[in-house]
């Protein structure tokens, strides 16, 4: 089946063959002098694999998407090195996502006591939403379907089970509300 899709002239087959086979492993996005080269690579692919993309900043080396035709991207947002992303997520315009930031996609089952949960299923996909404008630090983890509101911190190492209010400070396993970042409008 798959070389059939190749065959039929599947560039997006062909990009996500040429992304996992190739372009992950090209280093760092931060290298100095050839690290800007290894990104415009990754993004060339990402381009031509995900469902809305923006003018991106970075996809940095080995960032896990799945088949990503769902992701959409907005401008100047980036994707960390070894990030874990389900292939439906929806990320704004200027987010910053560190390395190995993990966002499940779904959950097991668990509710039929008589039957093994690795039996039951997953769950349904929750899409997970990040907003504008938000900076989710290295190591978090994030339950399915989270909405992370404009403006949002995530501290690094945070497990992320409900969703909070936009421009909110958040940290800890799990996480809480540290504090509100307070919005200035620009004084001229």
């Amino acid at each position: 089946m798959m070389v059939k899709m190749l065959l039929g002239g599947g560039k997006k087959y062909i990009l996500l063959l040429i992304y996992y086979g190739f372009a992950q492993y090209l280093p760092s996005s931060y290298l100095p002098l050839i690290g800007r080269l290894f990104n415009s690579i990754r993004i060339l692919c990402v381009k031509g694999i995900f469902k809305k993309c923006g003018k991106i900043s970075t996809i940095d080396r080995c960032a896990y998407f799945g088949n990503g035709f769902d992701v959409e991207i907005g401008d100047y947002s980036g994707i960390g090195a070894n990030c874990f992303l389900p292939n439906n997520i929806k990320i704004g315009k200027y987010v910053m996502m560190a390395p190995e930031v993990f966002i499940a996609k779904n959950n097991h089952r668990f509710d039929k006591t008589a039957t093994p949960m690795c039996f039951q299923g997953a769950s349904e996909n929750g899409i997970t939403i990040i907003e504008d404008d938000c900076w989710i630090g290295r190591r978090v983890i994030m339950t399915p379907g989270r909405h992370i509101k404009k403006g949002s911190i995530i501290a690094t190492g945070s497990v992320l089970t409900k969703d909070f209010d936009e421009y909110s400070i958040i940290g800890g396993n799990p996480a809480k509300l540290i504090k509100k970042r307070i919005y200035k409008t620009e004084e001229k």
